[in-house]
């Protein structure tokens, strides 16, 4: 599901009733699975993390011939490198499957119970989802992830990797598969439709009651696409169009490290930053420290009338300038490029925030309480960080192990989305014999 616009496919009847069997098969396994104690579940998963490791050169050399691929089809180099999945990162993938087994397990956690005046007893519990579906794009990092999670949780999986990382996620799941099977599990549990190509993506919008819930995981088109086509319930996961605002109490010596790391540690990752504001206050002091910290990382400046006539004046070798357009605010670039903005105040940062972000992290560099509260209070996204990179948001940092996606939408589910965030609860009601009058 790579075409530009992202435009979903006509349905495909064979690719639709292939997905819908699958989807099935899946919801079988998974009967399978939700009667797994938590022990049998931490077996399982440890198992796969030692294949895993034990077959980390067969999935680095399907890797590496997806990465030639990507290479000679013109793939930019922040996607590359989200692409890459080497011997390191798969022992990395390895570990997060490990300490996805040593988290609790949600599965059967009571969330509140009580009894009622005539004694029934009530409790509400978590239970996993059933049968996700995921579809996402050049990330086969998160072939390993979601399936770890889901086995944790209970839940069952189909997934749609995208054609640039087909070889990697067959490599993989191929791995997994043999897992499963050893320790008598359906290998349907965890399945793929790439053998569809988009035909596949589509049977997963379409295929309501066989799959219970579907995550999008990639760019804002992709995304977008299914939130307008799918007919099975999305969990909108986020474009990052991610912002740092620089207050007029700001550390500007430790803003420029925040700013540089959220900027450039990984460019083609959602929770890299996208947009700097500076309060008018500090710009003339802060933005040429910030412009020349920015050249020499080789970030080219989209930058406003006010920034760009600071940073100019500065002559700041090296710098890569541009005038801000309009439709820079509303871009995530997923490249070594960044929107500069001058704002009058705090407020204006806010309102400028909320009217242009997707809603997935932004960070706060100052000193001054009432303006941080202020900003964490009034900021609409699913992750505030105060004097940290944005580079945080994200659910192995967080202490889950690893993370099904970050959630930008306001319902169960928001922000990185671990194991307690891919159940739903149940009502389970203790009576010894009442009746309703």
């Amino acid at each position: 599901m790579t075409n530009p616009q992202h435009q979903t496919d006509a349905i495909n009847a064979d690719a639709f009733e292939a997905v819908c069997v699958m989807g099935d098969a899946a919801r079988n396994a998974q009967s399978q699975l939700a009667q797994a104690n938590t022990e049998a579940k931490n077996e399982l998963l440890n198992a796969i993390a030692d294949a895993l490791d034990n077959h980390a050169d067969v999935i680095a050399g399907a890797n590496a011939l997806d990465m030639s691929q990507a290479f000679d089809d013109g793939m930019d180099a922040g996607k590359l490198d989200r692409l890459k999945f080497n011997v390191p990162r798969i022992a990395a993938a390895a570990q997060g499957v490990r300490h996805v087994a040593s988290l609790p397990d949600p599965v059967g956690e009571i969330v509140r119970g009580y009894h009622l005046e005539n004694g029934l007893r009530l409790q509400q519990v978590r239970v996993p989802i059933g049968v996700l579906g995921m579809i996402y794009e050049a990330r086969p990092n998160v072939t390993v992830d979601v399936a770890s999670l889901c086995i944790k949780s209970g839940n069952a999986v189909l997934l749609r990797g995208g054609h640039a990382a087909e070889r990697t996620n067959a490599a993989t799941l191929s791995i997994i598969g043999d897992v499963l099977a050893e320790h008598g599990y359906d290998q349907a549990m965890i399945d793929s439709v790439d053998r569809y190509g988009r035909a596949g993506a589509t049977a997963m919008m379409e295929a309501r009651g066989h799959i219970d819930v579907l995550i999008p995981r990639g760019g804002a088109g992709l995304i977008q696409a299914v939130v307008r086509n799918s007919k099975v319930p999305v969990i909108e996961t986020g474009a990052g169009n991610v912002h740092i605002y620089v207050d007029r109490s700001g550390d500007l010596d430790k803003a420029i490290p925040i700013l540089i790391n959220a900027k450039t540690q990984r460019v083609g990752v959602c929770n890299a930053a996208e947009k700097l504001l500076v309060h008018r206050d500090v710009a003339e002091t802060f933005l040429p420290k910030a412009a020349a910290a920015l050249a020499e990382a080789g970030v080219e400046m989209h930058a406003d009338e006010r920034a760009y006539g600071i940073i100019e004046q500065a002559g700041v070798k090296d710098a890569h300038l541009t005038h801000a357009t309009d439709e820079d605010w509303d871009t995530e670039y997923l490249a070594l490029e960044i929107g500069i903005k001058v704002v009058d105040s705090l407020d204006e940062a806010i309102a400028h925030i909320n009217r242009h972000s997707t809603g997935h992290t932004e960070s706060i560099i100052a000193e001054d309480y009432s303006a941080i509260e202020e900003f964490t209070s009034r900021i609409d996204s699913a992750v505030v960080m105060v004097n940290a990179s944005t580079r945080f948001t994200d659910g192995g940092v967080f202490g889950f192990g690893a993370e099904l996606g970050i959630s930008t939408q306001k319902m169960h589910a928001r922000g990185p989305m671990g194991l307690r965030e891919m159940t739903t609860t149940k009502w389970i009601g203790y009576g010894t014999g009442q009746v309703r009058a």
